[in-house]
């Protein structure tokens, strides 16, 4: 499974698997308990691969915010999404330093750090997107 494969559904706790579309919406899997659910078509649904967070300079991939956590973390959970607002901004400034103050609010901060725990506690740790690993296959 990708980045891609991996739904965030506003108003939904979680983080789900795309699994087939339906007449009002799409079918999804939630990763944590398995359990499938319909996602209306009215729901604002966000595919992980989809999704950067600001920068100084451009906006930078999910995916490569996730690798940066990752070495940062050395490969296990981030701090707790529901820590303090400081702790959240030291850990992320931490993680990514050029990361736009301004525009990413410490609520986004925690839906990143709870995306990354949930991810690294159902065992994904490769977080790149199927296209760039195609790219990098024919590189090599």
């Amino acid at each position: 499974m990708n980045l891609k494969e991996v739904l965030a559904i506003s108003g939904q706790s979680g983080l789900f698997k795309f699994v087939a579309q339906s007449k009002n919406g799409v079918i999804v899997e939630s990763l944590t308990d398995g359990k499938r659910s319909n996602a209306s078509g009215s729901a604002k649904v966000s595919a992980l691969g989809e999704i950067a967070i600001y920068t100084e300079t451009d906006d930078l991939p999910l995916a490569q915010v996730f690798e940066n956590i990752y070495k940062h973390t050395a490969g296990k959970e981030a701090i707790s999404p529901k820590a303090s607002p400081e702790e959240l901004k030291k850990f992320f400034a931490a993680v990514l330093p050029e990361y736009d103050r301004e525009r990413v609010h410490v609520s986004d901060i925690k839906k990143v750090v709870a995306w990354y725990n949930l991810l690294i506690g159902i065992g994904m740790t490769d977080f790149k997107i199927e296209e760039e690993n195609k790219e990098n296959e024919k590189e090599a």
